[in-house]
């Protein structure tokens, strides 16, 4: 009982730690001039994107492990199993900070105006894609989501801003 305890409010507490969804803006992004630019979808694949570990799945886990281990037995037999509890709760909180930051995702290729061709990993959000979609790619400090145009332009006019007289 105490075991699964421990591993719920792991891997709870691992699962708030990030997200890459595009439709969460980082507070360093935001009031940040982007970069626009207009494409088609070609195709839309699903992905997964690996979570990560860190360490603090591990370090978390092996510290929950190395208390729930060492209120076991008696003063002797709580040491040892104190370390083994350490070394499995390390374990365990990997494994569940690997699996809790995994994130399913789309790899979205794209073509732009020019010809040119591009190839994007975003995380699923509340847009969806499909070919000859018209979207935007909208480049922050270096990272680039997509998103549906607002607005497709007709061939040869840039697009009107929204509020504004034609």
């Amino acid at each position: 009982m105490l075991r699964t305890t421990l591993a719920l409010a792991l891997a709870a507490s691992l699962a708030a730690c990030a997200t890459s969804s595009p439709d969460v803006i980082s507070r360093n992004d935001a009031q940040r001039m982007s970069s626009v630019v207009d494409a088609t979808v070609l195709t839309v694949r699903p992905v997964v994107v690996d979570g990560s570990q860190s360490g603090a799945g591990a370090a978390t886990g092996a510290v929950l492990g190395g208390i729930a281990g060492s209120s076991m037995g008696g003063r002797r037999e709580s040491v040892a199993v104190g370390v083994l509890g350490a070394v499995a709760g390390a374990v365990a909180g990997n494994a569940i900070e690997r699996a809790s930051t995994r994130e399913e995702s789309y790899e979205i290729l794209v073509q732009l105006k020019n010809g040119d061709r591009r190839a994007i990993v975003q995380a699923k959000g509340n847009e969806s894609f499909k070919p000859g979609d018209a979207v935007i790619l909208v480049t922050t400090g270096g990272k680039v989501r997509v998103s549906l145009n607002p607005v497709p332009a007709p061939a040869g006019k840039p697009a009107p801003v929204q509020g504004e007289r034609s």
